[in-house]
């Protein structure tokens, strides 16, 4: 149950919940992991929701009543709490055209088709590929981004969310 209706544009994960990083990037959501910049004490966490306009997405009570926006999850497995932010109001969609890296929460810039691309990632001219200004990585729709898909596609199914939402972000 969420704390307040927030406009989860900006989110911040507390260390409990940082299995759903990659999946909320994907959806291009702006998502920040408080164990990603260390954050452990509630009050380095409250401090960087507030100075960055974020919803802190947590497992803990205290610190959910304390922010100023906050969704509050119960579910410990990733998929349950995937079904809770869904049940939020989040729209667990991916992306039609990515926009945040996975990895850094960089942003992403299309590779042209006539690009060359490292060699763990596909050429350009065979598939869309992304590349991220901050980390350097590249990403394009493959075995992950299915196994993705099919997560975030069985979590609205059950929750009875509509199968295709349209990228509002």
């Amino acid at each position: 149950m969420p704390a307040s209706r927030p406009d989860p544009a900006r989110i911040l994960l507390d260390v409990m919940c940082g299995g759903l990083v990659s999946y909320l990037r994907m959806c291009n959501y702006d998502t920040a992991y408080a164990g990603d910049r260390g954050l452990e004490a509630d009050e380095d966490v409250l401090a960087v929701a507030r100075d960055e306009d974020r919803t802190i997405v947590t497992r803990d009570v205290a610190l959910a009543n304390r922010a100023d926006e906050s969704i509050l999850l119960e579910s410990r497995a990733v998929d349950g709490q995937l079904a809770e932010l869904d049940a939020a109001g989040l729209d667990l969609a991916l992306a039609a055209d990515p926009s945040i890296c996975g990895r850094c929460n960089g942003a992403l810039e299309p590779v042209e088709r006539a690009a060359s691309t490292p060699e763990y990632a596909p050429e350009p001219s065979a598939v869309d590929v992304w590349y991220c200004r901050d980390c350097g990585q590249h990403f394009w729709r493959g075995s992950h981004w299915d196994r993705v898909s099919e997560t975030l596609s069985r979590v609205r199914a059950e929750s009875g969310a509509p199968e295709e939402r349209p990228d509002e972000r």
